[in-house]
Parts: structure tokens; C-alpha cells; sequence
């Protein structure tokens, strides 16, 4: 079945928020251009029919908006999106929708909406009070994580889909245990923790946020006691690493193209259009063309596309002896650094030991969970 994914900046990266380590104002400022500004309907139109063309009437397109902050776009764009494309798919396609968010505009109507239109809304959390607040700042320096929380709640009370992003800082690292318990008071919803990147020029290790392999291994090796624990009580509780970790055992794909350690799953798409290979390389160099002019399938084919797949598919010299490879895959392509003896993963030292440490019981819980 065919089908095409589009991760939507309708924001650019444009928002509300003054995030100390925020990945995507590094992009944005290595750029020509910082912000594209707002998406206009001529462009997310473009999206819908491009999509739909290329997936066909029995394939899927899937829209997920992050930013900057997507929800600076307004509700009304949304809206709009969305009733633009059960217009153009009646009969067709199947299109959905996610959302990443901070939180700050959500209302009962933006819940409604989301729960209404079935949006999956992964909501910026970072683990505990103290360390949002340390680093998730608003535009005045002011700390977010009630807002967040207030925004949580009105989620859940509007029986929308949520899931929980944290940001893996050194000082989140620091605590998993304290970090796990924190979001698991704020209900049961799906986790996901992303690894903080530094700067794309800055030697890696330096910033206060920074984090580093041996604090990233011990992090992971924490969460895993914490989530495990709670496993043989009985509960399960969806971390993406970990849920990918058992597909993997069980000998289905990965849910990322992190897990799976191969680029492409995706086009990124800019407010004004820009198509782009990848979240994480919406730079100048990679743009593949402008989804006004260019299909998807030709974007996908595009020489730049090709060169970034053929760069991405270049493994770290160690995965050939590794016997963790068919868990890790090399990892993600951001991760990847150019060592003497060619590409080398950052994380790679952090996954060696988290698998040392976890493995057995990882089998353990696939044999449980898929026999």
C-alpha cells in the first residue's frame, strides 16, 4: 500500500517559547532564510493533493506538525487543513494527523478539535518541575511546566490522544528514576525521549544542557529499572525505545527510522513548501525542491534525495562486529560523526551498555508480550 509521510512546519520556526537547547532555532539559523514564515492554504492544498496523488486511492497519507511551535499557525488553519482534505480523499486515501506541542495554546477548543479529528498531540514534558522550568522558558524567561501540565489536562479531558516527549537533557539524564515517576503521575500516556543535540558546529559535551554518552547510557539503563518494574507488576508502558527494542526482538519493524537506522521515511515540509529529506537537515544544501512544482515521487527520486540516502546508508565501521546491531541499526544519521576510521555514532558506547545491561530481560518481556 503506498503511502507518503509529511512532518509540516506550518509555524516554520516561528513560537512562543525560548527553549535553551531547541534543536530547530540551530537549524533555523544556519539557514538563508530563519523563519518561512506562516503556511498559506495555496500551500497546504498542495500538500493534500501531492500527497493523495502519490499514495493513490488505496494508500495513506500521514500529516504530522511540529514547529517551531505548529499551533502558532491558529486553529483556523487547521481546520481548514482538515476539511480541505476529507474534500480531496472522499472515497480515497487515509489521511491522519499528529501534532508536537508545547502546550501554551491549548484550550478546550484546540482539544476538542484534536479529539474530534483524531490528532495523536505529543506534548512537550521534560520530566520533572525543576528541570522544565530550567530550560523551557517562555519569551518572557518565565517556567512553563504548569501550563504544560494545564494543557495535559484539558487534553484528557477532552478525550484526546496524547503522548509525552522528554527531552533527554544532562540534567534529565541525571534522574531517571525521579523522571519516570514525575510523568507517570500525570496519567497514563505513551512516553518518548529524544537524545538533546548540541549546536550542528559545536563540539558536543560543552553547553549546560549538554548530554553525553556515559550520562545518556546510565539514563536509559535507570528508565529501563523504573519501566521494568512496573512491567512484572503487570502494567505496560509504551516508551518508543523500548516498545521498538521488543518489535525488533519479535522480528517486526521498528516504529522509527532512528530504530530501523535508515533514512527516508519522510519528507519535511516548510512553511513556504521547501521540501527537505529530513527534520533534522532542513538546511539550505538539502532542499529537494517546492511541493508547488515538484511531486512527491519526483522528490523522492531527486539527486539530492539520493545523495542524502546514500550518506545515511553508510553504517559506523563498529556495527560490523557488534552483536547489538540488529537492535540498534547504526542508529540515526544526525548521530553520526565523520572519526578516523570513517562514521562513527555518538550514542554508540551509551546503547552498548544499555544492552549489556537490559538484554535478558528485554527477551524475557518479548517472549511474554508475543508468544
Amino acid at each position: 500500500m503506498p503511502n507518503v509521510t509529511f512532518l509540516v512546519k506550518p509555524a516554520s520556526s516561528l513560537c512562543d517559547m525560548a527553549c535553551r537547547y531547541c534543536f530547530y532555532a540551530d537549524v533555523a539559523a544556519s539557514r538563508t532564510r530563519r523563519s518561512m514564515g506562516l503556511m498559506d492554504r495555496a500551500t497546504a492544498e498542495a500538500l493534500i493533493r501531492s500527497g493523495l496523488d502519490y499514495a493513490g486511492p488505496d494508500g495513506a497519507v500521514h500529516f504530522l506538525f511540529q514547529g517551531g511551535e505548529p499551533t502558532l499557525a491558529g486553529l483556523d488553519f487547521f481546520r481548514d487543513l482538515a476539511a480541505m482534505a476529507d474534500k480531496a480523499a472522499a472515497g480515497g486515501a487515509h489521511v491522519t494527523y499528529a501534532i508536537q506541542t508545547n502546550g501554551l495554546a491549548i484550550d478546550g477548543e484546540w482539544a476538542a478539535f484534536f479529539r474530534e479529528r483524531r490528532f495523536l498531540v505529543g506534548l512537550s514534558v521534560d520530566g520533572t518541575r525543576t528541570i522544565h522550568d530550567r530550560f523551557r522558558r517562555d519569551a518572557s524567561g518565565g517556567g512553563t511546566w504548569d501550563r504544560a501540565v494545564r494543557a495535559l489536562e484539558t487534553l484528557d479531558a477532552a478525550g484526546a490522544e496524547t503522548n509525552l516527549l522528554t527531552v533527554v537533557t544532562g540534567p534529565v539524564a541525571a534522574a531517571p528514576s525521579a523522571v519516570y515517576r514525575s510523568l507517570r503521575k500525570l496519567g497514563d500516556h505513551p512516553l518518548q525521549f529524544i537524545p538533546c543535540l548540541d549546536p550542528l558546529e559545536a563540539d558536543r559535551g560543552g553547553l549546560p544542557w549538554s548530554l553525553t554518552p556515559a550520562a545518556y547510557g546510565g539514563f536509559l539503563k535507570g528508565l529501563f529499572d523504573s519501566w521494568y518494574r512496573e512491567l512484572e507488576s503487570g502494567v505496560y508502558v509504551s516508551v518508543r525505545l523500548f516498545d521498538d527494542v521488543l518489535r525488533l526482538l519479535a522480528g517486526m519493524p521498528p516504529s522509527s527510522c532512528a530504530a530501523a537506522g535508515v533514512c527516508g521515511g519522510y519528507l519535511a515540509a516548510e512553511a513556504d513548501g521547501g521540501l527537505y529529506p529530513c527534520d533534522f537537515y532542513v538546511l539550505d544544501p538539502w532542499r529537494l525542491g517546492d511541493i508547488h512544482t515538484m511531486s512527491v515521487a519526483a522528490a523522492l527520486a531527486s539527486p539530492v534525495m539520493e545523495r542524502f540516502l546514500a550518506e545515511g546508508a553508510r553504517r559506523p565501521g563498529a556495527c560490523g562486529a557488534c552483536r547489538y546491531y540488529p537492535l540498534c541499526r547504526g542508529g540515526c544519521r544526525r548521530d553520526r560523526t565523520d572519526g578516523p576510521a570513517g562514521p562513527e555514532n555518538y550514542w554508540c558506547a551509551s546503547m552498548r551498555a544499555f544492552f549489556d545491561y537490559t538484554l535478558p530481560r528485554f527477551r524475557a518481556a518479548a517472549r511474554a508480550l508475543f508468544s
